[in-house]
């Protein structure tokens, strides 16, 4: 249904639909206990702890996969003749079933060499070393950091030339004396240098949409570069140092894959873009007359003037989803966000002046935030109702390569921990010198969140009324940036729409909180 134009722009088809897909994810999850699976996570309890959880959740019982790899995957890649297989793993949440996929392929054929790359796999073995590090790799033979177009070229070419992989640079591989090693080396491209994205072999047309969205990276990296929650991307520590296409380099890319793909959908899919840029790649494709239709993430500036906000959108912009964060301003200093309120406010106005869908992203509970203060970010979203396409206010996760985990002291915490027996360390907790809010003050900003969301139709990832994702962009094309608002004043009465963190479900006389639920859950996957 959702391929099909009709029912993906009927709301309630589109409704029908996405119940569908989740309860049919939770009968998969339920037939492989303890699994659970959804489009953000794949997870079993303790199942990233150790290599001995991963393997026992890599058995068929526990992997809705297993007959896939087995009696497609792997009949495929044998008549392929592949001699190397790479896994990406983008986010944590990939981390478990890339394991499953490995151990299946290294077993059925243990002549080909395994690598995997990404984000989520370079996050995680930077950290490690000698024979943590050994067993971290797990079923795979090696493992690209940073990012991957020259060092897997290098290994492939190094593989085929027979040469020692501990000679290639970022590439983790087994040693015998200090159990896993890599030779550092540059892990930054030259963006400048590096072509278009290529899609071509992949089934694009299996996804869930009527039209084709495609990810572009006009940039990479932050050019901002001091938030202090922040471990972004493929760096040490903070995000990835900032660098840019050439403006006719990317109106030249849009427009190859624009026709090469039938398309004229995409999401600029970088960490960050100057908005100098973004306004110069705007008036470059109106120059160029390309006719597509595209969403970014962007800090709000001052620099993004009503008139500026126009260019993006006669560019084909449908949505700008904005790091907002807090609207405290002591926790923004905090944070370092270096966006003051006031600004971020203008920004919106100007986008939803000009057309173009304002999406804000926030979280509460940055170290040291107080009840009043997490309620002032609610309070900012409400009284920016009519001008806010969408939302997400999501909850403070401590990752290690940022500030706050460097330096805790500054932030208020005595003691920042992993578990006993966390083979990956994937899980950073803290303790506060002293609680910022009570459980009561929890549970009442929970509430009015609660309360806030009925404004909006809004989804969790990757369905439409989330931020940033293809099936909102193309709502916002299709009806204006108003969309989710308008959907929920349309609201049927027989249902009372509910949202916690940004996720909109519908209660019908449920004899438990789903909000206690849920927030139940959210802990359940930190640990």
């Amino acid at each position: 249904a959702l391929r099909s134009t009709d029912a993906f722009y009927d709301a309630d088809a589109y409704a029908r639909a996405v119940a569908t897909i989740e309860a049919a994810l939770g009968v998969v999850s339920a037939t492989h206990h303890p699994l659970k699976l959804d489009f953000t996570a794949y997870r079993t309890p303790f199942g990233l702890m150790s290599m001995d959880e991963i393997a026992r959740s890599s058995r068929p019982e526990h992997d809705p996969f297993d007959a896939w790899v087995q009696q497609v995957l792997v009949p495929r890649l044998r008549d392929a003749r592949a001699d190397i297989v790479g896994l990406s793993v983008c986010f944590p949440g990939q981390l478990q079933p890339a394991y499953a996929f490995a151990h299946k392929i290294k077993e059925a054929l243990p002549a080909v060499h395994v690598t995997c790359g990404g984000p989520g796999v370079t996050q995680m073995l930077l950290r490690l070393s000698g024979e943590r590090l050994a067993r971290a790799l797990g079923p795979f033979d090696s493992a690209c950091l940073f990012e991957g177009e020259r060092t897997l070229l290098a290994l492939a070419r190094a593989l085929d030339e027979r040469r020692p992989l501990r000679d290639v640079p970022n590439v983790v591989v087994r040693d015998r004396l200090l159990g896993a090693r890599w030779l550092s080396g540059h892990g930054m491209e030259d963006l400048k240098a590096l072509p278009a994205p290529d899609f071509d072999g992949l089934p694009l047309e299996a996804y869930l949409a009527p039209s084709l969205v495609l990810p572009y990276d006009p940039t990479r990296g932050c050019y901002w570069g001091k938030c202090t929650f922040c471990h972004y991307g493929l760096a040490e520590v903070g995000t990835a140092a900032y660098r840019e296409r050439a403006v006719e380099t990317i109106v030249a890319h849009l427009g190859a894959l624009a026709a090469r793909h039938g398309t004229r959908h995409f999401y600029l899919s970088q960490d960050s873009v100057a908005p100098k840029t973004l306004v110069k790649m705007s008036q470059a494709i109106i120059d160029a007359g390309l006719d597509v239709r595209w969403a970014t993430d962007l800090k709000p500036e001052k620099y993004l003037t009503r008139e500026r906000a126009d260019v993006l959108r006669r560019a084909g912009a449908v949505a700008c989803a904005l790091g907002v964060e807090s609207a405290s301003p002591r926790v923004l200093g905090l944070i370092d966000k270096g966006a003051p309120v006031e600004v971020v406010s203008d920004v919106i106005d100007h986008l939803a002046s000009a057309g173009v869908a304002a999406e804000a992203m926030c979280f509460t509970e940055f170290p040291t935030e107080t009840h009043a203060e997490a309620v002032a970010t609610l309070d900012f979203l409400r009284a920016r109702r009519e001008a806010l396409a969408v939302y997400i206010v999501g909850e403070f996760g401590l990752t290690h390569g940022s500030l706050v985990a460097q330096t805790p002291e500054r932030f208020g915490i005595d003691e920042v921990f992993e578990l006993e027996g966390d083979e990956l360390g994937l899980g950073l907790f803290f303790v506060p010198r002293e609680p910022w809010k009570t459980d009561a003050e929890r549970a009442d900003v929970d509430e009015r969140l609660a309360d806030l969301s009925r404004g909006w139709t809004l989804r969790s990832y990757p369905w439409a009324g989330a931020v940033s994702t293809a099936h909102t962009i193309l709502q916002y094309d299709r009806f204006g940036p108003g969309v989710f608002r308008d959907r929920a004043a349309r609201r049927p009465e027989d249902g009372v729409a509910i949202a916690f963190n940004g996720a909109t479900v519908i209660e019908r006389g449920l004899r438990f909180d789903p909000r206690a639920a849920e927030h139940a859950e959210a802990r359940e996957a930190q640990i």
